[in-house]
């Protein structure tokens, strides 16, 4: 057996000892509905035994597709009891993502949840894959969640998987092509929430906030686990338009954001409080504690002793911002194949422009061609039917990240491009993009950035503009991108330097399929959007081009 506990473990272990405790909290038409850990406990047991009823093979594939909500962690819990395998999906894929995955991952059930546009997707629902209904958020021609654990005796015993059996299925959005089915066993949970809590200092009385895509790796390792390892209290966000009061009510002591999460935040506050004047009170003693405090109240982080970015890469500028704020952001890096654990930043060791070191009992070096390679006990089983891609990214037992990195002298590790982001300009000189881009992205009129250039003399940014640079005065918005551009091209090399900046009026988002539902840009699709004018912009006179 493991010396981790599994989360079933920890399910059993809350609903003796605080039972009467809230664990998950959600806003439904402004009022939070409340479910305690006996009466979560009690819910699971119930739908386990539902699933048993439905007589499927032994360790099935039983997949969910919905926003995060409470009946999200219920039913995981319930698969993992009732003896299947999970398969989480993106609530925003497309219905032809939904189709590939179903049949790919060979599901016998779909649990269809919270969703914005169901009928869009309801085409992907292949035949032979029984869909059922989460309540609160019917989908009226399935079979209902209610109906299934009406009459159903719950499952009385402590149930306890194989610590080394398949847990779950997990598949990568990744930025090209089909995604790839992440294999995890069970005591990897364990492992990796365990070491990760203990080494954050996230502990009993944790409260977490749950709006990040439940079905990436990020949100499911430090909400989910998280909050049934620490015993916590998990509150979800009913909307994108309730989302700031939401989180405004919670206050949790625990945040994830991603880049984007953190530039939204910062737009927030200067529409409210120009920078000029933000400036001038935080100078002044007294009132700069009375700002900082009533900031951090209205984002909702006033009592957050963690919070943390990941996913992609943060402006170091951005944190230099909020940290005079005093909210201090720590920066994770991981991924899905490693089970989320990997680097961390801390609060009392934060350096920016890193990752962090890395966590206890990750093995971490740097291989051929600067790759990040990392080696641990959480590893995934590899990808689901795809055993000579699983061997490519496999150095021996350690796993190829993909990304290249350095450490220095503290064991700090720094991320500094993708092994295969790297292109070649019409001199035949490689440029990384991604350290050009977080310097661009310090302007504040910047929303998203990449760096294109393959077969061009030099590297052009494409720039989309911040909600509120895209009504301002153009010449203003110019000038600060000159300053920028001068600035940046003073500090790289002359293969490196930006020959020009597109500014664009258009929207990168998931559902134009730009970007990944982890909001990474997809840079073969803005090749294939925007490739056919990139000679006409750099032959344009113009380094700034308004597009």
């Amino acid at each position: 057996m493991s010396k981790y506990p599994q989360p079933l473990e920890m399910l059993y272990k809350w609903e003796k000892e605080t039972p009467n405790s809230i664990y998950l909290r959600q806003p439904v038409n402004g009022e939070w509905l409340t479910w305690t850990w006996k009466e979560a406990g009690q819910e699971v047991r119930k739908m386990a035994a539902a699933i048993q009823k439905l007589g499927l093979p032994e360790k099935s594939k039983i997949a969910m597709i919905s926003k995060n909500c409470a009946h999200w962690m219920i039913c995981d819990l319930a698969i993992m009891m009732s003896g299947h395998i999970s398969v989480p999906l993106y609530p925003n894929i497309s219905a032809d993502t939904l189709q590939k995955i179903l049949t790919h991952s060979e599901a016998k059930v779909l649990f269809i949840g919270k969703l914005d546009d169901w009928k869009s997707l309801e085409p992907g629902l292949i035949e032979g894959v029984q869909g059922i209904s989460f309540p609160i958020y019917p989908h009226e021609k399935y079979t209902q969640w209610e109906d299934l654990v009406k009459d159903v005796t719950p499952i009385s015993e402590d149930v306890i998987r194989d610590p080394e059996e398949l847990g779950t299925i997990i598949y990568t959005s990744g930025t090209t092509g089909m995604p790839k089915g992440v294999m995890h066993k069970f005591s990897s949970f364990g492992f990796a929430t365990i070491n990760a809590l203990r080494e954050a200092g996230i502990g009993p009385g944790s409260k977490f906030f749950s709006y990040l895509p439940l079905s990436h790796i990020a949100e499911r390792l430090l909400v989910e686990m998280g909050g049934l390892y620490s015993g916590g209290t998990v509150s979800f966000a009913e909307s994108l338009e309730t989302f700031p009061k939401n989180l405004s009510d919670t206050q949790p002591t625990v945040f994830l954001g991603v880049p984007r999460i953190w530039t939204k935040f910062q737009q927030g506050v200067l529409a409210k409080l120009p920078q000029q004047k933000l400036d001038k009170l935080l100078k002044i003693p007294i009132i700069s504690s009375i700002i900082k405090n009533k900031i951090k109240k209205g984002l909702g982080l006033s009592k957050a002793r963690n919070v943390f970015t990941g996913a992609a890469p943060t402006p170091v500028a951005l944190m230099e911002w909020f940290a005079k704020l005093g909210v201090y952001i720590q920066e994770a890096y991981a991924m899905t194949e490693n089970c989320c654990y990997s680097h961390v930043t801390f609060n009392d060791n934060i350096k920016l422009g890193y990752v962090g070191r890395a966590l206890p009992h990750c093995d971490v070096k740097i291989g051929t061609d600067d790759e990040v390679l990392i080696k641990h006990e959480a590893m995934m089983l590899g990808y689901y039917k795809e055993e000579e891609m699983t061997k490519e990214v496999f150095e021996g037992e350690y796993f190829r990240t993909g990304d290249t990195g350095e450490i220095d002298a503290e064991g700090f590790l720094k991320i500094t491009g993708r092994v295969k982001d790297l292109f070649k300009t019409s001199k035949g000189k490689y440029v990384a993009p991604s350290p050009i881009e977080l310097k661009i992205e310090a302007n504040p009129h910047v929303e998203q950035v990449c760096l294109v250039g393959l077969g061009l003399p030099q590297p052009m940014a494409l720039c989309v503009l911040a909600e509120g640079s895209k009504g301002a005065d153009k010449s203003a918005v110019v000038k600060a991108f000159e300053d920028t551009l001068s600035n940046l091209n003073a500090q790289l090399e002359g293969h490196e330097k930006v020959g020009t900046v597109v500014l664009l009026n258009d929207e990168w988002t998931v559902e134009n399929e730009i970007l990944t539902p982890t909001m990474k840009i997809k840079r073969k699709k803005v090749d294939e959007k925007y490739g056919a004018l990139y000679d006409k912009w750099w032959e344009t006179s113009e380094k700034i081009v308004w597009q």
